[in-house]
């Protein structure tokens, strides 16, 4: 009995609620609309530009509680026509997780700083970051609910490295967005936090060329927690803690899901 009432309580955790998941078709965003829905949300809205993927995901997770809908985050109107379309559908928006983003497509040390990929990165990791955020809160503040909004920023968010400025440089201003934003809409209720995870095989990570024993052989010795390596599944657990009223009264918090990070071992080295 006792296992039951704890299985019925994390059902629970989402009951009734309506989130959006950006970046929703694969990685952490996939996991984290899984986790979603499986803990009680009525609906769960993927938007990606991954049509394919993004439709594969809505139908196996169930199409009566969630959709997938086609939205490039740089580009507000759409951002906006896919919050209007949820609460039009759903009829309200509880929990936006800003997850979409991209990697640094070369090594960018500031000597040699492509700033035709700079900007390609910016566009995503930042503008796409704020056009969500913007358009959840005022969607939430004209429905006058009392929201939560989660951003992905990451560990790299507060150190420096030795490559890919353009990516640190987004993930830096990811956090100052989150500070920024939760201070002017904590007044409407709202909760803006982020969650700040380490490294981890995702395919967005893939792309650069770390697979699992790269990323467990390289990055497990300078991380103090041992005998765990990080999956989307942690990382989608503390999205869900912030996303839920068990961090009712959390916002304008990094939350970090690094392991307990000494340094950026690959990013400091030739």
């Amino acid at each position: 009995m006792a296992a039951t009432h704890a299985s019925i309580s994390v059902i629970r955790k989402l009951q009734g609620k309506v989130a959006i998941v950006t970046g929703g078709a694969s990685g952490i965003g996939e996991t984290t609309a899984r986790f979603f829905a499986e803990h009680g949300a009525r609906a769960v809205v993927i938007a990606d530009i991954q049509s394919e993927k993004g439709r594969s995901v809505a139908e196996s997770i169930g199409s009566g509680r969630c959709s997938y809908v086609e939205c490039d985050v740089t580009d507000e109107e759409q951002v906006k026509s896919m919050v209007e379309w949820t609460v039009k559908t759903y009829g309200g928006l509880d929990i936006m997780f800003s997850n979409a983003g991209i990697v640094s497509s070369s090594e960018q040390t500031i000597l040699e700083l492509d700033f035709s990929q700079y900007d390609a990165l910016m566009r995503v990791n930042v503008r796409g970051m704020a056009v969500c955020v913007k358009q959840a809160a005022r969607k939430m503040i004209e429905l006058g609910t009392r929201g939560a909004i989660v951003c992905n920023a990451s560990a790299m968010s507060t150190i420096g490295a030795q490559k890919f400025t353009d990516y640190l440089m987004s993930k830096h201003a990811v956090l100052g967005l989150v500070r920024a934003a939760s201070q002017q809409l904590g007044a409407h209720g709202i909760r803006v936090n982020c969650v700040s995870p380490n490294v981890l095989v995702t395919p967005l990570i893939e792309k650069v060329g770390l697979n699992a024993a790269v990323v467990e052989n390289v990055f497990g010795p300078f991380t103090s927690l041992k005998g765990v390596v990080l999956t989307t599944a942690h990382v989608a657990e503390a999205v869900l803690f912030l996303a839920s009223e068990d961090s009712a009264f959390v916002t304008g918090h990094n939350l970090a899901v690094d392991g307990g990070l000494i340094s950026m071992p690959i990013f400091n080295s030739e």
